[in-house]
């Protein structure tokens, strides 16, 4: 490159990295595409631990109640399972979930089901506490935990209990799909977890064993959980779900990712309210996992490929950049009509939007630390010291 003009050398790289970004935003797209098309293998149990359905307790922490409350908490209650607990567990007296949990104590006398109010504080993490505060009312040794906003059809306790039965398993987990309340801002929070959060577990999961969980699910036995030093290890820690699946995968078990998809509410109406809860999420992932947060943003299909015409303005890069925006479009498709019974036809204008809020967002999470969480500001960072937290799981 010597003796080229230096406007030159500066166009050559612009237009290089173009076609860079726009073949990254592409192999992308494609990948997730075909990875999700596939689909999560259901677990198939091994005949030799095969075992007849065991006692599960159902640790449901609960903060305040909503207007979904009663019917995600009701589905739970109904479930195709014999022999089952149902642990609530507030820490205020006045907690209105509480009166949320009496209706159902009146429509499910049968159902075995505790209350436990205990302001008992354990750490930073006051969801962990409401847990550790539980956890001695739990009667059985396999716990499923679940945050409150998440529904689950009649069959869930014997899919995610079912990988248990295998000694080498020590948690099984779901992913979530969005259910939308009401108004713009929460069904483009549901494109966030249906369009971008979903297809990029499926498309870990395809490359390598999960080695991460959900709060919508986490099955475990309650030897594992000792194993790992119990959920004390996690007081202080803000994403509590994935540092109880890392360090479970740490101490030498299985991470298994059911098949079945429960689903989560999405109830923010507001830009500011919905900004704030997925950047709490990106800061959080940032936190976890520094560099792969630094590749996200070949995520964000349409404005990367956008991106990338703009600094290449070729027909060949034109061609490409089509073609990722075909395959993102392919996988909100995709996405939506496996959950859905009707794809509005409006919503497919939405899929640039959400891609270039995410990108927004993305770019707003590099520029700090802070999250609001619960009422709080936190740093992302606290309680995300691997160091720490396998140090306080072996003491």
């Amino acid at each position: 490159m010597y003796g080229m003009p230096q406007g030159w050398i500066i166009f050559v790289l612009l237009h290089g990295l173009g076609i860079t970004i726009v073949a990254a935003a592409l192999g992308y797209a494609w990948t997730t595409l075909l990875a999700s098309s596939r689909r999560l293998r259901g677990f198939r149990p091994d005949p030799a631990h095969a075992r007849g359905p065991q006692p599960v307790t159902v640790l449901k922490p609960l903060r305040g109640a909503d207007a979904h409350l009663y019917d995600n908490l009701r589905s739970f209650c109904v479930q195709a399972y014999e022999n089952y607990q149902l642990v609530l567990g507030v820490r205020d007296a006045e907690d209105p979930a509480i009166e949320v949990m009496q209706r159902l104590r009146a429509e499910f006398p049968q159902l075995d089901m505790a209350l436990v109010v205990n302001p008992s504080t354990h750490g930073s993490n006051p969801k962990v506490s409401n847990l550790i505060n539980m956890l001695p009312a739990a009667r059985y040794d396999w716990l499923v935990l679940a945050d409150s906003d998440i529904r689950v059809p009649p069959d869930y306790l014997a899919r995610v209990t079912t990988p248990l039965a295998a000694p080498g398993t020590g948690i099984v987990t779901c992913l979530y799909r969005g259910i939308v309340e009401r108004g713009f801002w929460s069904w483009l929070g549901r494109m966030f977890i249906d369009d971008w959060f979903v297809p990029s577990v499926r498309l870990a999961c395809a490359f390598s064993p999960p080695r991460f969980a959900f709060g919508s699910t986490i099955a475990l036995r309650r030897d594992v959980l000792r194993a790992i030093g119990g959920f004390e290890v996690l007081r202080d820690a803000l994403a509590d779900d994935y540092w109880l699946g890392e360090l479970v995968r740490r101490s030498g078990f299985h991470i298994v990712v059911s098949d079945l998809l429960v689903g989560t509410q999405v109830s923010e109406t507001r830009l500011a309210s919905l900004w704030t809860r997925e950047l709490r999420w990106l800061r959080t992932v940032r936190a976890i996992a520094p560099w792969g947060f630094s590749m996200t943003w070949v995520c964000f299909t349409c404005p990367a490929a956008a991106l990338g015409l703009a600094l290449a303005p070729t027909a060949w890069t034109a061609g490409l950049a089509t073609l990722a925006i075909a395959a993102r479009l392919l996988l909100h498709i995709m996405q939506a009509r496996a959950e859905r019974a009707q794809l509005p036809w409006y919503e497919i204008f939405l899929v640039p939007l959400r891609d270039t809020v995410l990108l927004l967002q993305w770019a707003t999470a590099l520029t700090g630390w802070q999250v609001h969480w619960h009422g709080r500001s936190l740093d992302a960072r606290a309680g995300h010291s691997a160091a720490t937290l396998i140090r306080h799981s072996t003491t």
